[in-house]
């Protein structure tokens, strides 16, 4: 959510952000409504003081003055009450509007339309050049039986899979390899809910927007989360945190659920756009201060690259443009590693800064020790490794003529020290 004195002080700069972002958001019937609530407000206290001043003066007063105060007093409820009313009609549509204004990207952010228009800005790694005749995941997990899609989907409908045996071993091998990298680099592992309340989601600034893509459990008022940032970063929900325990870097481990409305014949085959998979996020709350949020946007990013690198996995990075931001991303980078069967580079990673957006819609405070004051945490979140995506690149760059996968290194220790799978 964003400071509705920001708003009032350069309306244009939020017009901007929505053209830009591609959100519809009427700023100008904002501000009016927010213009009415003050006066509101302001009148409301006006009518409070005015009947506690009378109040304390009825006593005092007989005949034809008691009664002119008494008649003024009973006014002044009734003024009251219409105010009362008018205020519960108002707050909720501005404070619905309130939501759905969306954060000014970064100034250094490239102006776009969609992810298209996203900007190169690193590369590593070599791009395997093939001497035989390369398969894709599919095929290569049904030769060697660790992926079953057709009884999944018999079972659980488009978009579900088994994975079996070593693929199995393989997948959990990434994540405890990426679970134990971000151990080591100080992030506190956590294992979460994802079944959140709506004040979770809506926190996190999901709600409203990302309805249509959750499941929603209506009977029990719950939501199964698409990332494990949703129950990380709304942990201190409501709290005031002292400076010294910041920043706070956490990382966990959760399975994800995505209803993927509306991608129908969009990355339908294999392993790419899947209902349900299992992902290691990190999350960083840190002061509100925007050379630190900098700061730790490089260092997210940077750990999301280490994994890859350790890996063999080559990648690239782009600079997401402002159409293919969030509502609350002020600036994002994409991971996306080269995949074989697709010819391209696949995203597998999104390392996301949100200045005090997420802080405000949670109430996410902490004490600065200079001011004295209650301020908005900063938080940050990115994707340390997602599989079974990652299984794509995975397995379609180190297979080998006969149909085997060669285990990356840094996986064997994950897998009783196998080395390949085979059939």
């Amino acid at each position: 959510m964003i400071d509705i004195k920001q708003i009032r002080e350069n309306p244009q700069q939020f017009k901007d952000a929505c053209k830009a972002k591609n959100f519809t958001v009427d700023i100008d019937k904002l501000l009016e409504l927010d213009a009415k609530l003050k006066e509101t407000k302001t009148r409301l206290q006006d009518i409070t003081t005015e009947k506690n001043s009378l109040g304390k003066s009825i006593p005092k007063l007989t005949g034809d003055e008691k009664k002119n105060t008494l008649d003024k007093l009973s006014a002044l409820k009734s003024e009251e009450a219409g105010l009362a009313e008018q205020l519960k009609n108002v707050q909720p549509d501005f404070d619905a509007m309130m939501l759905n204004v969306p954060q000014p990207p970064d100034s250094d952010v490239p102006l776009g339309k969609d992810d298209t228009e996203n900007v190169e800005i690193v590369k590593w790694g070599e791009i395997r050049k093939f001497d035989f005749e390369p398969k894709d995941h599919i095929q290569l997990g049904t030769l060697l039986d660790i992926i079953d899609v057709e009884r999944a989907v018999r079972l659980a409908g488009t978009r579900n899979y088994f994975l079996k045996g070593a693929g199995a071993m393989l997948h959990w091998a990434i994540l405890r390899f990426a679970m134990d990298y971000m151990a080591q680099k100080g992030y506190v592992p956590f294992s979460v809910p994802m079944m959140m309340k709506n004040e979770a989601m809506a926190g996190t600034g999901y709600y409203p927007g990302a309805e249509e893509q959750t499941y929603r459990m209506e009977r029990d008022e719950l939501n199964l989360a698409g990332t494990a940032e949703v129950p990380i970063t709304a942990y201190h929900m409501g709290e005031i945190l002292k400076h010294e325990e910041l920043p706070k870097k956490f990382v966990g481990l959760s399975t994800c659920y995505r209803r993927e409305a509306g991608a129908a014949g969009k990355d339908t085959y294999g392993l790419y756009r899947i209902h349900q998979f299992d992902k290691v996020e990190q999350v960083i709350v840190c002061e509100n201060d925007a050379e630190q949020s900098a700061k730790f946007h490089e260092e997210i990013r940077a750990n999301a690259e280490g994994v890859m690198q350790a890996m063999g996995i080559p990648y690239r990075v782009v600079m997401v443009c402002s159409g293919d931001l969030g509502r609350g991303q002020a600036k994002k980078y994409d991971i996306e590693a080269w995949m074989p069967s697709r010819k391209s580079y696949g995203e597998t990673h999104s390392a996301s800064k949100f200045y005090d957006f997420q802080a405000r819609r949670l109430n996410l405070r902490y004490k600065d020790n200079a001011t004295k004051k209650n301020l908005f945490c900063h938080t940050l979140n990115n994707t340390v490794i997602a599989s079974p995506r990652i299984l794509i690149p995975v397995l379609e760059l180190n297979q080998n003529a006969d149909g085997s996968v060669n285990v990356p290194k840094v996986l064997q220790p994950y897998m009783n020290g196998m080395e390949k799978i085979t059939k």
